[in-house]
């Protein structure tokens, strides 16, 4: 066990470390004091709503899960396969629209993108789907009742097109780099591997390489499956896989979702995604999605184009496809904040919320999300 913290944050009653010959040593006494393990849309979203609160944290993480990084970013309220909303629409969509408002005025950047979503419709059943589920109070605002033509020659549409309004995509990269990158300035944000067998956990506080804390807060999307205290949840994960392509010809100023979806990234860029693999677990890329993709490619488009990159990552998906946040049951300083699945850009900013209002306003966590609906597994 370290006897000096020389790589956390320190985060005591003046608000400022400790130093001596470089190493940051624990303080005796205790205040709001968080760590936070992982740096993916989870952990950071977390991060900022512990600080917008005023409270205390360090974040850690050797970025050994990157599906936050290589994310598209869509930010969209609709099921686009079914014409539904997605999980609890409504609430989402106010939490992250004020979450990601706050953020970009708190850091004076700004990391969403404005821009609708279209969806190809296959057949006139489709059209007339998309009519009834534009009566929905959860869709009028977002599912436009205008059908749209084909944008250009290049994307041909013979049943048209449906347009979803107040979509935009969040450069996920860019707003968890830039975040990391302040919080490591202020000496809170570290890249180091967390080792399991160096916590030790009290009934009243943990404490990590010398650091007391109040809490421990574990964010490590499909890392979770090496947490001895959280492992047993019931993770599925999912392979996703994404090409990086330019074509100039496309001229696309919308995400366009036919049987795969086009992510404009500006410059001729085009995100092209997604694969769904539950069964290979690694993050190898492979020549079978590459394959599958420019098919689904050459469905919406023959105009030429050039392969940039090509990438792959796991994404933490749910088998209930719920989130998953709570306090462990036997160690009540330990929590989880994990599972926000490929809508993970919406899910972030409210399950934050949710999650706060639990550790510090005693508030329950609404049981499709909470870990409890999991307990017997904990008993095992």
């Amino acid at each position: 066990m370290a006897a000096a913290l020389n790589f956390l944050g320190a985060i005591y009653s003046t608000g400022v470390a400790k130093t001596i010959g470089g190493d940051i040593v624990a303080s005796a006494e205790m205040v709001d004091e968080h760590i936070i393990i992982g740096a993916g849309l989870a952990g950071v979203s977390f991060a900022h709503t512990l600080e917008k609160n005023g409270k205390t944290f360090c974040l850690l993480s050797d970025h050994s899960q990157v599906a936050s990084l290589i994310a598209g970013g869509v930010y969209n309220p609709v099921v686009l396969k079914r014409f539904t909303p997605v999980w609890r629409s409504e609430d989402i969509m106010k939490s992250a629209n004020r979450f990601y408002d706050e953020i970009e005025a708190k850091m004076q950047c700004q990391f969403r993108i404005p821009i609708h979503v279209v969806r190809k419709f296959a057949s006139v059943e489709e059209q007339n789907n998309w009519f009834t589920a534009s009566d929905n109070p959860l869709l009028a605002p977002y599912l436009s009742p205008v059908i749209l033509p084909a944008l250009n020659e290049a994307l041909p549409a013979p049943f048209g097109l449906g347009e979803v309004l107040h979509t935009a995509r969040l450069n996920v990269q860019h707003y968890i780099t830039e975040s990391i990158k302040r919080w490591q300035a202020e000496g809170v944000c570290y890249e180091k591997t967390f080792v399991y067998d160096d916590l030790e956990v009290y009934d009243t506080h943990v404490v990590y390489c010398g650091v007391s804390a109040q809490n421990i807060i574990f964010c490590e999307g499909c890392g979770i499956a090496k947490n001895p205290y959280f492992s047993k949840l019931p993770m599925r994960p999912c392979k996703g896989e994404t090409l990086t392509i330019s074509a100039p010809h496309l001229q696309l100023q919308h995400i366009y979702k036919s049987d795969g979806v086009l992510i404009p990234l500006g410059d001729d860029k085009y995100i092209l995604g997604a694969t769904y693999d539950p069964e290979d677990l690694t993050e190898v890329i492979t020549e079978a999605a590459r394959t599958e993709l420019l098919e689904k490619l050459r469905k919406m488009t023959n105009v030429p184009y050039e392969v940039l990159s090509h990438q792959a990552a796991i994404r933490p998906t749910v088998a209930d496809r719920r989130p998953l946040l709570g306090q462990h049951p036997q160690h009540s300083h330990l929590w989880v904040f994990n599972g926000l699945g490929t809508r993970g850009v919406l899910n972030a900013p409210y399950c934050a919320e949710v999650l706060y209002a639990a550790a510090f306003e005693e508030i329950e966590i609404p049981h499709e999300m909470n870990i409890n609906r999991f307990a017997k597994r904990f008993r095992h």
